[in-house]
């Protein structure tokens, strides 16, 4: 099968984790020997930001971890979209692409005859409505949701007439445990960002670093200078930017990992975990969360991970982790083991691949 992607990007992961789980995505592709080409813009934010502070050797980096994956750069200006789908029996297309070019695809797929998903992997269908009322979805198959949540905003606003619910996942070629000195008793992979987590981070994170004197990394980017020294206060070594295929390094290093969702998630969008509780539970160190409902029901809170209710709860769990060496490694592998039987990037091939089959039987039967 011949499959074309247009994503935001692929190479940089710079504050864009979405590129975590479409890289896997079309690893996953590659090795079942479809033909994958994937189209990202230029200019693209995330790509524009990871060279201007890390430099071109950040991309070199990028294509010596993932030989595979070559994307194809375009220009919005110039691209023509019914070109570059010829010949495509799957395109999907990831919800930064510009609106002129989601409709664009759409109207190719007029005359192409290809399968046509759009994919949602962020929280602006609930906090940025009018900017996703903006794509025309007319002519699409459907929506590719990552959540369910998602799925029943585009039904009842009328923006898609099908969709199904495609939760992020592991890439566990890449994501697996590592025998590593432990370096650090915390470990913290998460970008700022508007701060939507600040007051979380604090509850659930610094708080009880600091009452518990413990030690930690933190790892992410747009840290303005008040969050640094709530870092340096709380026991954590900040080391910037890190590139998505350096974290089994970085989690296998530390004994524990924190995740704190950022509010979007945590309040509004319940059932969406984002990627890094796939990624970590995949390596198998233990997980201690702040609150999110599990409404999909991905996980079991207890047996795959533990969360926290507030910082006390948070104290207790890191406290009982960190001197229980039993209890930390076979909460970690439980995390595993479910991850390996229902979220790795293969069984979300699975389902993709299915969906198309079913839309492919439809148009054939009609």
């Amino acid at each position: 099968m011949r499959v074309a992607c247009f994503y935001h990007s692929l190479v940089s992961d710079w504050n864009h984790g979405n590129a975590h789980f479409l890289r896997g995505v079309v690893r996953e592709l590659q090795r079942r020997r479809h033909e994958v080409t994937v189209f990202e813009p230029r200019g693209g934010w995330s790509r524009e930001q990871l060279v201007a502070e890390q430099g071109d050797s950040a991309v070199g980096e990028f294509r010596r971890a993932f030989p595979t994956l070559r994307p194809t750069l375009y220009e919005l200006e110039t691209v023509e979209p019914a070109t570059a789908v010829e010949g495509a029996d799957l395109v999907l297309v990831h919800e930064w692409t510009d609106p002129w070019l989601v409709a664009e695809l759409g109207r190719a797929r007029a005359n192409g005859g290809f399968t046509l998903l759009f994919h949602d992997t962020h929280h602006r269908a609930v906090t940025a409505r009018e900017q996703m009322a903006r794509y025309d979805l007319s002519a699409y198959d459907g929506v590719l949701a990552f959540g369910g949540i998602i799925l029943e905003l585009y039904l009842d606003r009328g923006w898609a007439e099908r969709a199904w619910t495609w939760h992020e996942a592991a890439d566990v070629e890449l994501f697996r445990p590592l025998n590593r000195p432990r370096e650090a008793d915390l470990v913290w992979i998460g970008n700022w960002g508007d701060g939507e987590r600040a007051v979380e981070l604090e509850q659930f994170l610094l708080g009880p670093a600091r009452r518990l004197r413990l030690s930690g990394s933190a790892y992410g980017v747009r840290y303005p200078p008040k969050a640094l020294r709530g870092l340096r206060r709380a026991g954590f070594a900040y080391r910037g930017w890190a590139a998505n295929h350096r974290v089994p390094d970085l989690l296998a290093r530390h004994r524990v990992a924190v995740h704190v969702p950022r509010r979007p998630y945590a309040t509004a969008l319940p059932g969406i975990p984002t990627i890094r509780p796939f990624e970590a539970l995949a390596c198998g160190i233990p997980l201690v969360s702040a609150p999110w409902e599990d409404t999909d029901g991905l996980f079991q809170v207890g047996r795959d991970y533990l969360v926290a209710l507030n910082g006390r709860e948070m104290r207790s769990h890191l406290r009982s982790l960190l001197r229980d060496d039993e209890q930390a490694a076979e909460l970690g592998a439980r995390g595993r083991e479910t991850i390996m039987a229902r979220h790795t990037c293969a069984h979300r091939v699975d389902e993709l691949l299915g969906i198309v089959h079913r839309l492919r039987g439809a148009r054939a039967a009609a």
